[in-house]
């Protein structure tokens, strides 16, 4: 994996590092395409690749998400969609010890 090329010491504040400037892109785009989901209003394969990498830069990686609020809301508002809370890992019968509720 990458991570392992760039030192142990070094993986997660890499990792933050980017997944900052990827959110940091993100948001410039959902300026211009965002409704409730990421793409209008409807739930789109976007949608269902946004919260779990929400959930790791927050969750793995401490990404605070004040300068993504785009980001935020749509992650929230999809929160809230019975098929999402469902597939959250904490409510899978096997998360790692990290991610259980």
């Amino acid at each position: 994996a990458v991570l392992h090329r760039v030192g142990e010491e070094q993986q997660e504040a890499w990792a933050h590092d980017f997944i900052v400037q990827g959110f940091a892109a993100l948001e410039r785009v959902l300026q211009d395409t965002a409704g409730r989901c990421c793409v209008g209003d409807e739930v789109t394969m976007a949608d269902m690749c946004l919260v779990p990498q929400v959930f790791n830069a927050t969750r793995r990686f401490k990404v605070d998400m004040t300068p993504f609020p785009t980001i935020a809301r749509i992650n929230k508002a999809l929160l809230e969609l019975k098929a999402f809370k469902v597939s959250e890992p904490p409510c899978q019968p096997d998360p790692p010890a990290e991610q259980r509720a």
